[in-house]
């Protein structure tokens, strides 16, 4: 009887922990199909992947490969950075609808076929608040603390971090293998991943769309910096990559642009980070 009893308890120990498994939305696991320090994460169904980042000291701005850069990109100066992950693309539409429920159509302007349409485009138009809020979800979902990379981060991981070749634009310096800009866009976004990564294996981080940065904009300085988040306030934040929309210079790693928190734009999208030890 007691044998009997024991096999019962067992048995439904067993179908209890097999439907928690089923209902859990989020799972996080290390990437076996590429760097074992890399991360796969799924929420709601939807998998995507973030790129570990080593630490290390680098030259920020206008460095020699940059020619024709603009003043707010100098002086090239040094900045050190602590470990961190960024995401391997875009914020995907897939991404953002398993996350918020939705598509952003909260002012009228729903993402369409005319500018890209489809579970591995770029989620665009969204402005910087919009990401706030897509972020404060996703963390609930994951228990992790996500949010934009700082621009220092950003310029990291576009140059090719640790093992950067000094490329003009991210991935190498002919952009139309590594990125979607005025010139082969067709004046509109395209599905992530389908042009060449970067040597940290970074997608898109020269055209598609924009990346919304944390910082606000402020100016470079000669002094080093130790994981720079820019000034508390400001009137704009920063966008950096170029987008579909932009011509050869402005998608080049070096290159800084940006908008209000409250802007949207068909040219505007973000890319995750977090930090190593979180």
């Amino acid at each position: 009887m007691k044998k009997r009893l024991f096999c019962l308890v067992s048995l439904l120990l067993c179908v209890l922990c097999l439907s928690h498994a089923v209902q859990m939305k989020t799972l996080i696991t290390p990437d076996d199909n590429m760097d074992s320090s890399n991360l796969t994460i799924t929420v709601n169904g939807v998998t995507f992947t973030m790129v570990r980042v080593e630490g290390v000291t680098f030259t920020m701005g206008a460095t020699s490969e940059q020619t024709g850069a603009y003043k707010d990109e100098k002086p090239a100066h040094q900045v050190t950075l602590s470990p961190y992950y960024i995401g391997q693309t875009e914020v995907t539409q897939a991404l953002w609808e398993a996350v918020m429920g939705e598509k952003p159509t909260s002012d009228g302007y729903p993402w369409g076929p005319k500018y890209g349409l489809g579970d591995n485009y770029p989620a665009y138009r969204i402005s910087y608040d919009d990401v706030l809020s897509f972020i404060s979800k996703l963390n609930s979902l994951t228990g992790r603390t996500f949010r934009m990379p700082t621009e220092a981060e950003w310029d990291y991981a576009a140059r090719g971090g640790n093992k950067s070749k000094g490329y003009r634009y991210s991935g190498g310096n002919k952009l139309r293998k590594v990125g979607w800009y005025l010139d082969n866009s067709s004046s509109k976004t395209h599905l992530v991943a389908q042009k060449s990564a970067n040597e940290l294996g970074l997608y898109d981080m020269s055209g598609n769309v924009w990346e919304w940065c944390s910082d606000w904009k402020d100016t470079y300085s000669l002094s080093p910096q130790t994981n720079p988040t820019g000034p508390i306030t400001g009137s704009y934040r920063v966008l950096r990559g170029g987008g579909w929309d932009s011509n050869a210079t402005n998608c080049r790693v070096a290159y800084r642009n940006v908008n209000t928190p409250t802007s949207r734009n068909y040219g505007v999208g973000v890319r995750l980070a977090f930090s190593s030890s979180h």
